[in-house]
């Protein structure tokens, strides 16, 4: 893995490597041999590492990093060359001379006797060692609560309340007597809302209120595992299948919390809009992509973004709004499998009593294409049989050797509206950002996207139904 290569910017906010107090931090672990030879300590800086310093193997299976700098108090990560997550971290908290004995599991056991020098280190994993195995008891405890026998049951259920109240009062007595210590201030920060017992919506409070004790000004949470967790967790867990309007609701909040702080909002922009970029499974992340490109790239909250890199934002999101949920549709004509030449024997997309339409753009050489369009010709006659057709397919084929095309559908006896070629009105790839087969779009009555992903066959009717009942609520007929 390659390692961030730190900027001025990151640079600035370390401490320098200017004279400084002697350091020596050992790290014991048996077998070591069996590790890489040099091992790396640094600092988490989103999924990856700045690499501050390095150690080699000694022949008492110990890495010791030592120097002489004015280490920043906080937490810091010993990793291996390849490693992509932190093989260890640690605390540098008050004093930089420590010794810490791992397990060949790089487990430390027994932080009172494992752990040398370092009272920090030592409450730090004391905290974390008793919270993994509360939570292994609460896993075995579950398991329990399923069981038919009901005395097992009520025995779990006692058992589960008994651990909750012990695993209260350890948290609060640690961080009341461990609160100097800034592993615990981040852990503080960081636990996320507690949710009134009186507030009936738990999940919106939850939501509303999750950054609430994260002190944005203090720009070494970005230097922290912390950070990084809490926005992967709130973006891709709490809000993970949010619709587009939510995702871009609680995406503000967040953003007017650290407006016109460069690194903070570079931070998190950064690591969110490649995940939300033409995203194949999530829907509605195309949209959430395009309104955080015009509300703070194009409207210059996000000034690192070069002119180049605007524009390309810029052209991007156009070409990706054509085809987003909620727009119109733009009707294709295509020649069917004739192949006409005149436009006025072309087959319109739109233009169907059907309800429903779906776009299908398929390729009769892939795989995943050949498995989809037979379970969608499955549903289709199904439907057909039954006399509740309520879409049509204007299936596209997505092949330049057009003969082929021809071939896999008289073959397959493919009911559908089968068109393909180039005679075509218009770039249908460009019109419905088609960058890929199979590719599925549904247009309503109206021919309004509402659907722009690839949804199995047997959520197409559920899908539907789900829709049309959301429609009925939002009527004003309805209330």
């Amino acid at each position: 893995m390659n390692k961030i290569i730190v900027s001025l910017l990151l640079l600035s906010m370390i401490a320098p490597v200017a004279q400084g107090q002697k350091y020596s931090m050992k790290f014991v672990i048996p077998n070591a041999k069996h590790y890489d030879s040099v091992l790396y300590l640094g600092q988490h800086y989103r999924d990856d590492f700045i690499t501050l310093d390095s150690a080699i193997l000694n022949k008492d299976h110990s890495y010791t990093f030592t120097g002489r700098r004015k280490w920043d108090t906080g937490i810091y990560a010993l990793y291996a060359k390849d490693a992509k997550k932190s093989c260890l971290d640690f605390t540098i908290d008050g004093s930089q001379k420590f010794t810490i004995n791992l397990t060949p599991s790089w487990q430390i056991e027994n932080p009172q006797t494992d752990i040398v020098g370092s009272p920090a280190n030592q409450a730090m994993f004391t905290f974390t060692n008793r919270e993994s195995q509360a939570r292994k008891q609460a896993r075995d405890i579950e398991k329990r609560l399923k069981s038919p026998d009901v005395k097992v049951k009520e025995e779990a259920e006692h058992d589960m309340e008994l651990l909750s109240k012990e695993m209260e009062a350890f948290e609060k007595s640690n961080f009341e007597q461990n609160m100097k210590y800034r592993y615990f201030q981040l852990a503080k920060m960081m636990s996320g809302p507690n949710v009134p017992e009186e507030i009936e919506d738990k999940p919106l409070y939850y939501r509303t209120h999750f950054w609430d004790d994260v002190d944005f000004s203090d720009h070494s949470l970005v230097f922290t595992p912390d950070l990084f967790n809490k926005m992967n967790y709130y973006f891709f867990g709490v809000l993970y299948h949010s619709d587009f309007d939510t995702i871009c609701r609680y995406a503000d909040m967040l953003f007017e919390k650290i407006e016109g702080d460069t690194l903070m909002m570079r931070y998190f922009m950064d690591f969110i809009m490649p995940k939300y970029f033409r995203s194949t499974k999530n829907i509605g992340w195309d949209a959430t992509w395009c309104y955080l490109v015009r509300k703070y790239y194009l409207a210059g909250k996000c000034p690192w973004a070069t002119p180049s890199e605007l524009s390309n934002k810029r052209q991007t999101a156009e070409f990706l709004e054509k085809s987003l949920i909620g727009a119109i549709g733009q009707e294709l004509y295509m020649a069917d499998t004739n192949q006409s030449p005149d436009p006025k024997d072309w087959i319109s997309s739109h233009r169907f009593p059907q309800k429903y339409v779906i776009l299908w753009f398929w390729d009769p050489d892939c795989h995943h294409c050949q498995e989809q369009t037979a379970t969608l010709k499955t549903l289709y006659d199904s439907l057909s049989a039954a006399g509740n057709k309520i879409f049509e397919v204007y299936a596209v084929g997505y092949e330049a050797d057009v003969d082929k095309w021809k071939r896999y559908v008289r073959e397959h006896n493919l009911p559908f509206v089968n068109v393909g070629g180039t005679n075509v009105n218009i770039d249908y790839q460009e019109a419905y950002n088609v960058h890929g087969a199979p590719t599925m779009i549904i247009l309503n009555e109206e021919r309004r996207i509402i659907m722009n992903k690839v949804i199995a066959t047997k959520e197409i009717l559920p899908f539907l139904e789900r829709y049309e009942k959301q429609r009925r609520t939002q009527s004003p007929q309805s209330n």
